[in-house]
């Protein structure tokens, strides 16, 4: 009882500052976030909605290479040096995201936790010629540690003068599906990060090869060949110690407000548990995505299911099978060039490995206090545990 009077007075304390929020906050100028935005001289507007989740033209800006179309371009965002095999951008383009948080746990979990900073990265991307751009970011500060290099990539695009990519390097094998850097919450997507037992695979960060190709009929293709075992230090200058791979394919298809997708991924890994022997681990995603818009953009709903079964992810534990669950909506109440949002999230594993189960509904309010900066709160039930997580905080760009 007293943990629910806890529970009911700091998600009024959360509502009330959110209000607060609301009401004193002062109208800006439209501004503009760092790097692309520097450089074209637009809004993070443009391409967010809001900041760092991607409204369809940041879609398109992206898969094209963080370019715009030939006769777009601004001849000052780069350098004549005389050479005609040498495209050389005038400014290093190179933006840093900071967050920080404080987070109140009720329940089973109990705690007070001041989180700033909770994370803070540099990233950096652009040209290196036409239609070959790159694209980086380094985590100097994520949950106390310096976590290095996370996406970095070389991207060729529209090869051949054909609707097809090609992009190498380190990436989430889930971006395709759902992406975990441009969400909207505190709380992530789990079913992309699971792994029973000491299973190294997962849908997170890989390194490896991504192929895009879109039908004339409308069907979009995603293929990626990865190591599969996700980014673990060179051992013997190599990543990747065995010889299998991670193959995956993603195919979509629109219907007007309605896209539809599936999901296929298979690898092979081989495990060792300390002094034990040796075993392989045979993995495999297959599931359905969806994702709708109406009211013009402000109603935005996101779906997957994936089904994940392992051979032998650990010694004594075969033919596991885990079947993860995301539901996410996302409300634009101003609609997309607004200052407020507010999100729904469904988490839910449920695994033979009972270790990894884990089922949390999430509702989370933001406000754009400048169009890069933006405060919010959220207020997360973790069901299987019986505790509640409360975390007001901010997410900036600069």
């Amino acid at each position: 009882m007293n943990a629910t009077r806890e529970y009911i007075r700091t998600a009024a304390v959360l509502a009330a500052t959110l209000a607060l929020l609301y009401t004193l906050a002062p109208v800006p100028e439209v501004t503009a976030i760092p790097a692309f935005a520097r450089k074209y001289g637009l809004s993070c507007s443009t391409c967010h909605a809001p900041v760092p989740r991607l409204k369809a033209y940041g879609d398109e800006f992206a898969a094209n290479g963080f370019q715009l179309p030939p006769e777009q371009e601004p001849a000052r965002s780069f350098r004549d040096v005389g050479d005609p095999l040498l495209t050389l951008q005038r400014e290093l383009p190179l933006a840093v995201r900071f967050e920080g948080f404080m987070a109140l746990g009720t329940g089973e979990a109990d705690y007070r936790d001041f989180q700033t900073p909770w994370g803070a990265k540099l990233l950096s991307g652009g040209q290196i010629a036409r239609d070959v751009s790159y694209y980086f970011y380094f985590f100097m500060f994520e949950e106390g540690e310096i976590s290095g290099i996370e996406d970095a990539y070389i991207h060729f695009n529209n090869l051949g003068g054909a609707p097809f990519d090609v992009l190498v390097g380190q990436f989430q094998v889930c971006d395709p599906l759902m992406k975990r850097e441009l969400r909207l919450t505190y709380e992530d997507y789990l079913a992309y990060k699971v792994r029973p037992g000491l299973s190294m695979t997962n849908l997170t960060y890989d390194r490896g090869l991504v192929l895009t190709y879109d039908t004339p009929f409308g069907l979009g293709l995603i293929g990626q060949v990865v190591n599969g075992n996700g980014k673990p230090e060179a051992v013997d200058g190599l990543f990747d110690g065995d010889k299998g791979k991670g193959l995956s394919l993603r195919a979509a298809y629109g219907l007007g407000p309605l896209t539809l997708g599936g999901f296929y991924y298979s690898s092979k890994e081989h495990l060792i548990s300390g002094s034990g022997p040796a075993f392989d681990n045979e993995v495999a995603y297959v599931g359905p995505d969806l994702r709708f818009s109406m009211m013009d953009g402000r109603l935005n709903v996101t779906g997957q299911y994936l089904q994940r079964t392992d051979t032998q992810p650990d010694v004594g534990m075969t033919d596991v099978t885990t079947d993860g669950y995301v539901g996410e909506l996302v409300f634009l109440p101003q609609g997309e060039d607004g200052r407020l949002v507010l999100v729904g999230l469904y988490n839910r594993i449920r695994s033979d490995d009972a270790a990894i189960e884990y089922e949390t509904m999430t509702a989370a309010a933001g406000y754009l206090v400048r169009r890069n900066l933006r405060l919010m709160g959220e207020v997360m039930r973790d069901v299987s545990a019986g505790s509640t997580r409360i975390s007001i905080g901010f997410v900036s760009a600069f």
